[in-house]
């Protein structure tokens, strides 16, 4: 993996204190190096139970703790013996069956389910796939991402179970290299991803789905965070870690979410000077600055001028909400007999002005055609409404530059 600062390139550290004992279920722990291949790093005196100090206390995500770590030897995306299982009780998603056969699916289709309950008695290293397979059925996975054939809710939920499964084969073999900070970095996409692409889904389920699937984004941030941090090297940072930080400061737009509990002010003391210097964690400093001040005007154009698409999927949201509030603005201090201009407000809200005038009516308000034959905004109307959570997404202008 390349970096951005110069550093050894030693596979091989000792995991920090303060990480040890804060891995979920289906996060890997990390440890120092020694087993069975030098691709992979364990650690043997790694303890038998977790503190379950988070949101395991119930047991929900199950316990890989109890499982001693092994070396997986499943060469398929799915062990054979689940396979057959899943066959015979018709248990295989739309993905995995052959033909649409419910029951007949293939070593090219299956992917293993998530298990919520492990025990050593459960746990065969055949039952478990080793980090090569793992890269491939990840790949084969975010592959579905794009797929026209179903609704994007279906691809999210079969891929967030099985990258649930990935983790936990992770974890299960204590798996915390290079190759590992990668492929967690491939799964905070697609939550990430999947954050903005839910919106735009309906259903009775999509609330649900969305919740969940923040939940999980928080849990894969903190394990790549943690196996970042056990990695660490003087004198450098890894060559996306900066933008993924990042993320961790946007999902405190949001505080009322709850996704990510740490206190801001506790978490970058943290970060080493290199990464608080870094143009990703000072530009997503400014912008919940901005945020926070209500000063939408700026705040959109940072966002369309600096942010990667990974900042821009986690502040969509907020862009719709700094927009309706400055609908607010120009409705509650303008003054009533000079509406204001709905091409001067495009442009302050970075939007066309068809759509300047759609959010308008989103919000409750009438606009109106002056002498002059512009559109305008009349002041001081009392039927402003915040809009609704789904409402209309419109185009931020300047955002094209991003590519995915």
């Amino acid at each position: 993996m390349n970096r951005r600062n110069r550093g050894s390139s030693s596979s091989t550290s000792r995991v920090s204190n303060t990480y040890g004992n804060r891995q979920t279920s289906d996060n890997p722990r990390t440890g120092s190096g020694g087993g069975a291949n030098d691709s992979f790093r364990r650690r043997s005196d790694a303890p038998l139970k977790r503190n379950n100090d988070e949101d395991e206390s119930n047991n929900k995500e199950g316990d890989s703790a109890d499982v001693s770590f092994i070396v997986g030897t499943c060469s398929s995306m799915c062990p054979e013996r689940e396979r057959v299982t899943r066959e015979r009780l018709r248990d295989l998603a739309v993905f995995e069956r052959l033909y649409g056969n419910p029951s007949k699916s293939s070593t090219d289709l299956a992917v293993k389910k998530f298990c919520r309950t492990l025990s050593a008695a459960d746990v065969q290293a055949s039952d478990v796939r080793p980090l090569p397979v793992l890269e491939e059925t990840l790949k084969y996975l975010l592959s579905l991402l794009d797929s026209k054939e179903h609704p994007f809710e279906a691809v999210h939920d079969f891929i967030f179970d099985r990258t649930r499964s990935i983790r936990q084969d992770l974890s299960i073999q204590n798996l915390a290299n290079e190759r590992v900070i990668y492929l967690y970095e491939e799964m905070v996409k697609f939550h990430v991803i999947s954050h903005k692409r839910l919106q735009s889904c309906s259903g009775t389920s999509i609330s649900s789905m969305h919740h969940l699937n923040m939940e999980q984004l928080a849990k894969t941030l903190t394990s790549l965070y943690n196996i970042y941090d056990a990695n660490r090297k003087p004198d450098y940072i890894y060559e996306n870690e900066a933008e993924f930080r990042s993320l961790y400061v946007l999902l405190h737009l949001n505080p009322s979410s709850g996704v990510m509990g740490e206190p801001l002010s506790l978490w970058f003391r943290k970060l080493t000077f290199a990464l608080v210097k870094s143009k990703e964690i000072c530009f997503v400093r400014n912008l919940l600055r901005l945020y926070r001040m209500g000063n939408y005007k700026n705040f959109l154009s940072r966002t369309a001028s600096e942010a990667t698409y990974l900042q821009y999927c986690i502040s969509e949201p907020h862009i719709r909400e700094m927009r309706s509030v400055a609908v607010q603005y120009i409705n509650n201090v303008c003054y009533k007999l000079q509406p204001y201009p709905l091409l001067r407000l495009s442009q302050n809200l970075m939007m066309k002005e068809l759509d300047v005038e759609s959010l308008c009516h989103e919000c409750g308000l009438e606009t109106c055609t002056d002498p002059d034959g512009f559109t305008v905004l009349p002041a001081k109307q009392s039927t402003f409404r915040n809009p609704e959570d789904k409402f209309k997404v419109y185009d931020l202008i300047g955002i094209e530059r991003i590519e995915r």
